[in-house]
């Protein structure tokens, strides 16, 4: 799950990209409307989280030009959050297409609340919990867990398993995993991800032998399914 968030004050957008990390979720940052709306032009996202008052533009330009663009960019789900808790502005930004408002000052737990409720829209509400064999995924929690017990996993890692998982049985391309696993702002090549392929496979084989596979399609991409019964 890529997120762009936008905002212009460095160390709030520091803390926020943080404990949506530390989430399991990959951001990317923007700190004026401009950029963000150049990224949103090329780059796909799972959800914005937009401040309002941003140089070069303002935030509810971005959003009109977000929704004037065709879909599935132009659906992408957008949050405000921002200083400007007005009426007007609320509703303002409500008729342009924003799918939450979050008012500054605001409390962390809310706004992960807020955050896990978007991207679970977003997949459908039918799915909250994703399953591959007796690996399971809850998107409530963004946990992997076999059997109750939960899979430790890095954030890389935890986006690689989760996009394949949510595409069980179906090949996942490498170029489509680096993209929800890296930012742009990463320093990363396309061969990583045969590493993090590596790590999550041994993960799984040593937590849960009997769980799941990841099968390597040449020249395709890579495939998460239930491990055949020996």
């Amino acid at each position: 799950m890529r997120i762009l968030l936008v905002e212009d004050h460095t160390e709030l957008s520091h803390w926020l990209a943080k404990a949506l990390r530390d989430a399991n979720l990959t951001v990317e940052c923007a700190d004026n409307g401009a950029d963000a709306d150049a990224l949103l032009h090329t780059q796909d996202y799972a959800l914005v989280i937009l401040d309002l008052t941003l140089p070069r533009m303002d935030g509810l330009d971005v959003l009109r030009r977000l929704r004037a663009r065709p879909a599935p960019r132009g659906q992408t789900p957008v949050m405000i959050l921002t200083a400007r808790g007005g009426l007007d502005d609320k509703v303002q930004g409500l008729n342009l297409g924003a799918d939450d408002y979050l008012p500054k000052p605001f409390e962390l737990a809310e706004l992960e609340a807020r955050v896990k409720a978007l991207l679970r829209r977003r997949i459908g509400s039918e799915a909250l919990v994703y399953s591959c064999g007796a690996l399971a995924f809850d998107t409530v929690t963004r946990l992997f867990s076999y059997g109750g017990a939960p899979l430790a996993l890095t954030p890389r890692e935890h986006a690689v398993l989760e996009t394949l998982i949510t595409r069980t049985g179906a090949a996942v391309s490498k170029e489509k995993l680096f993209r929800e696993v890296f930012a742009l702002a990463d320093d990363a090549n396309l061969d990583a991800i045969e590493l993090y392929i590596h790590r999550v496979r041994k993960k799984l084989d040593v937590a849960m032998p009997d769980a799941a596979v990841i099968t390597t399609l040449r020249g395709i991409g890579y495939l998460l399914q239930p491990k055949p019964a020996s």
